[in-house]
């Protein structure tokens, strides 16, 4: 049994896989704020073509 918590204990892989999951959670919200800034300055572009024409 003590064995099997001194395994248990050094075991990171669950570590590892919190760490992955964070990172792809800040790109994730990265990638989602520029796709929100580039649709609003299309959003505008697109308008000023409208009134234009």
């Amino acid at each position: 049994m003590s064995r099997f918590m001194s395994r248990f204990l050094k075991n990171e892989s669950g570590a590892t896989a919190i760490e992955y999951g964070l990172i792809a959670a800040g790109i994730a919200v990265a990638i989602i704020a520029a796709v929100q800034l580039v649709g609003t300055n299309l959003q505008g572009t697109f308008g000023d073509v409208a009134a234009a024409l």
